[in-house]
């Protein structure tokens, strides 16, 4: 049986019913930072493993609970996740060794607003940014990934779109 991932990023204290509708159908909860207030961790449904990192904008609170690099390794799967991490081939500084010696297969991180997945064939890793579920930013559409794992892979990999940044409760 896989193991349901929803990949969320830059929630700037803002978290709408769609989102967490579709946080509920997941058995685990990915926030690549910018959490924003802490209490957005309290709105994610219940029962769900929440693994994330804190980002440049949040405050103590959120970095008491989250790390600002996470490694773990589910269904088979390294994965390494910070909240600046740039973009293929041009990351972020010391980002690129960092995949290197984890020797992570997936590299997770937010910042940029923009959903992005790509294979990075240089580092054998996938690298995944789901953009941002928040209303703070420049994104046109809040995004978040779903997306499976199972036996050392990553399938079933769908991008949601929330809608519009500045459409609250659309």
């Amino acid at each position: 049986m896989p193991l349901k991932i929803g990949l969320i990023s830059d929630s700037h204290s803002y978290l709408d019913h769609k989102t967490i509708e579709h946080l509920k159908e997941v058995d685990e909860v990915w926030h690549a930072g910018d959490v924003g207030d802490v209490s957005i961790l309290d709105l994610l449904p219940k029962g769900k493993m929440l693994r994330g990192v804190y980002g440049n904008i949040d405050d103590a609170a959120v970095q008491e609970i989250l790390p600002e690099w996470l490694e773990f390794e589910v269904e088979g799967v390294k994965i390494l996740m910070t909240h600046i991490g740039g973009k293929p081939p041009r990351y972020a500084k010391g980002v690129k060794e960092r995949i290197k010696s984890s020797k992570a297969q997936v590299f997770v991180c937010g910042h940029s607003h923009i959903c992005k997945v790509e294979l990075d064939r240089e580092l054998h890793c996938l690298y995944m940014n789901p953009g941002a579920v928040g209303q703070q930013g420049f994104h046109p559409i809040r995004t978040l990934l779903l997306f499976d794992l199972s036996e050392g892979k990553v399938t079933n990999l769908r991008v949601v779109e929330l809608g519009k940044r500045g459409a609250i409760g659309a």
